[in-house]
Formats: C-alpha cells, sequence, structure tokens
C-alpha cells in the first residue's frame, strides 16, 4: 500500500468510526422515552441484541492476530458492543414479561455464538491464520447480513401503523453514512469482509 493509499484507508476509517458513534448513540432517544415511560411500548429488542452480537463478531474481527490494518474497526465495534449492551439491559429492565423472556434467551444465544467462534478460532486455527480469519469474517457476515435485515420488523410496524415513529430517522441516515464509509475503507483495505459487512 503506497503512503497515499494508506491515508485514505485511514482517513475512510476514521470517518466510519465517527459515523459509526453516532449509529450507535442514535437511539439514545427511544431510551430516554423507554426509560421516562417505563415501557418498551411497540419497540423491539431484537436489533440491539443482533447489533451486540454483531459489535463482538466485527471487534473479534478486527483484532490484528485474526485480521491486519482493522484496528479502527475493533475500536468503534468494542464501544458499540458497550453501548449495545447497555440498551439490551435497559430493555430488559423496562420490558413485559414475555419480551423479557425471548430477549434474553436471544442474548444467551448471541454471547454462545460469540463465545464459540472465537474460541474455536483462537484454538482451533492457532497455526492457521488464513483460515482462522475466513471463518470470523464469515460467521462476521452472516451476522452482520441479520443485523442488517432485524429492522424489517420495524418496517412491518410503520406499514401497519401508517407512522415511522418507530423507525427513526437518525438511526436509518446513520447507517446509511457508516455503511458507506466502511464499504470504502474495506474496498482500499482489500478485505472482503468487512465489504461484504457494509452492504
Amino acid at each position: 500500500m503506497s503512503n497515499n493509499h494508506k491515508a485514505l484507508h485511514l482517513m475512510f476509517g476514521v470517518f466510519g468510526n465517527v459515523t459509526g458513534l453516532f449509529l450507535f448513540l442514535s437511539p439514545l432517544v427511544t431510551f430516554k422515552r423507554i426509560v421516562a415511560k417505563r415501557s418498551t411500548e411497540q419497540f423491539s429488542g431484537v436489533p440491539y441484541v443482533l447489533s451486540l452480537l454483531n459489535c463482538l463478531l466485527a471487534a473479534w474481527y478486527g483484532l490484528p492476530f485474526i485480521s491486519e490494518n482493522n484496528i479502527l474497526l475493533t475500536a468503534i465495534n468494542g464501544t458499540g458492543a458497550v453501548i449495545e449492551s447497555i440498551y439490551v439491559l435497559i430493555f430488559l429492565v423496562f420490558a413485559p414479561k414475555k419480551e423479557k423472556a425471548n430477549i434474553l434467551g436471544l442474548l444467551l444465544c448471541i454471547l454462545v455464538v460469540f463465545s464459540t467462534v472465537a474460541l474455536i478460532s483462537f484454538f482451533a486455527f492457532d497455526h492457521r491464520p488464513k483460515t482462522r480469519k475466513n471463518l470470523c469474517g464469515f460467521v462476521g457476515t452472516i451476522f452482520s447480513i441479520a443485523m442488517y435485515a432485524s429492522p424489517l420488523s420495524v418496517m412491518r410496524m410503520v406499514i401497519k401503523t401508517k407512522s415511522v415513529e418507530y423507525m427513526p430517522f437518525l438511526l436509518s441516515l446513520f447507517v446509511f453514512l457508516s455503511g458507506t464509509f466502511w464499504f470504502i475503507y474495506a474496498l482500499l483495505g482489500k478485505d472482503m469482509f468487512v465489504t461484504e459487512r457494509c452492504n
């Protein structure tokens, strides 16, 4: 990579981090409302749990012993994992019993998935770094698609109620911006797994 290429790669990684942070913070309005009303109302907790898994997998993938030159990916997704964990905890506190049980079950599943991927990639592929990267990248891509598809349940609510109240504009905007910057970052870094996570 030439110096100009490295500078562009770094610049789009920083842009991806900034927009990614705004993406993770955009649901604050929703969670202030949940806390104020002491109810999750019609909001779904599924996107937040799937976002947590996506952050955990992306942060793991960005570590130097998994993939090279992706520490910015780890930085923002490690931060995102902390923020998403807080959202999930708030959701669990204020959700009705049935929804709480569903979200707790999903949370346990995603923690098992992440732990399994991390342990297998770390121990089973210790001497095969390319296989390790491919495993983590492939699993991360699958769950990234699931995360980006999870708001489709919200789309159903938007169509049913004819209101965008449960699909915040800022969330949609920062998903678009963050995805665009990370896509360019991935193209510059020639990392097909980061590219796939942005589509």
